[in-house]
């Protein structure tokens, strides 16, 4: 089972479309945030150092699903439940609930994989398996 980390969005005015709604890529750009947050909370070094010992310089989206129950507006703090749901070979699925206090706004998910950039064409990327000691770290 993952851990799950919990990471905090104040909601700006600028996040909101005219109608004061927070525009839904916002969702998105929080749960990647919350993504990266996860695992720096669970003691995984950031990609800028991870890329120097494992060559692993990131973990690109691969694909993403998004419900979204309530809405939200500015001057609001959402908070964004993140545990990894299930760990594949190569590759994750990042579970995401938000919430407002404790009424759940949007769940999404998204598939990622850590990747290294290929030995035989450096500007291409390949998935790597999920290292032992970050699924050790996370669960």
């Amino acid at each position: 089972m993952s851990k799950t980390v919990v990471y905090e969005v104040k909601v700006m005015f600028g996040d909101c479309d005219p109608a004061g709604i927070v525009f839904f890529a916002n969702f998105s750009k929080w749960m990647d945030a919350a993504s990266h947050n996860f695992f720096v909370q669970c003691g995984v070094p950031p990609f800028r150092e991870l890329v120097k010992t494992t060559g692993i310089f990131g973990a690109p989206l691969l694909e993403i699903h998004t419900k979204f129950s309530q809405p939200a507006t500015y001057g609001e703090t959402l908070q964004i439940h993140t545990s990894v749901q299930e760990w594949r070979n190569t590759v994750f699925i990042n579970k995401h609930v938000v919430m407002r206090g404790d009424e759940l706004l949007c769940e999404g998910t998204e598939t990622r994989a850590f990747c290294v950039r290929r030995t035989d064409d450096p500007d291409r990327i390949k998935a790597v398996p999920v290292p032992p000691d970050i699924l050790a770290r996370c669960t």
